[in-house]
């Protein structure tokens, strides 16, 4: 939706604050001026050793392996901002796990099919291998800017059918939602929405 006919050729590149994370159960608290909240369910992998301008033949050999991350978004805060980082970094907008999966666990996170819904309804039904750019891409273009530590998470983007996507009044989340999202392979999270004052 965001690009069209013209994917980019390297990673749109946005940082999250590490504060953001919370567990694969946990509320997801959100301010009550906060009136656009949106989910989006990735994949999400974490660098197993410290590299710089990685091969992508050789990427893979740098992740420690593989979690489930819901990239919890305020669209309104994140369209007045015109970037991303405010928007996407509240505390517990990051809800992961249940726990990583080691790279050798994983044959191909490449394809790994991906589920996310509302309230029992699917809102995304996809898969890794449509994601715009494959794991050893990400890896490769993201260590040509920044050296990659081992424990950094990098989160791979999400297929259509979130909030924003959406035409209904009712696409973006309210307070009581229960959000789940299931990676192939690696397991569901659950979050139940809480907007606080």
């Amino acid at each position: 939706m965001r690009f069209g006919k013209f994917p980019p050729k390297d990673p749109v590149i946005y940082m999250k604050a590490r504060t953001s994370l919370t567990g694969a159960f946990e509320d997801i608290i959100c301010p009550s001026f906060v009136k656009q909240l949106d989910y989006e369910g990735e994949l999400a992998l974490v660098i197993g050793k410290k590299c710089r301008d990685v091969e992508i033949g050789k990427a893979l050999e740098y992740v420690g392996g593989y979690f489930v991350l819901d990239d919890i978004s305020a669209r309104d805060i994140q369209f007045i901002d015109k970037q991303y980082s405010r928007a996407k970094s509240f505390d517990s907008f990051g809800p992961c796990g249940p726990w990583v999966a080691t790279r050798d666990e994983i044959h191909d996170p490449n394809d790994l099919q991906l589920i996310t819904k509302v309230n029992e309804q699917v809102r995304q039904s996809s898969s890794t291998s449509n994601l715009v750019l494959n794991i050893e891409k990400i890896v490769n273009s993201l260590s040509g800017v920044m050296t990659l530590e081992a424990g950094d998470i990098i989160s791979t983007g999400t297929p259509s059918g979130t909030g924003l996507s959406m035409s209904s009044h009712l696409k973006y989340l309210q307070h009581g939602d229960i959000v789940e999202v299931e990676v192939e392979g690696i397991g569901k999270i659950r979050n139940k929405v809480k907007y606080v004052r």
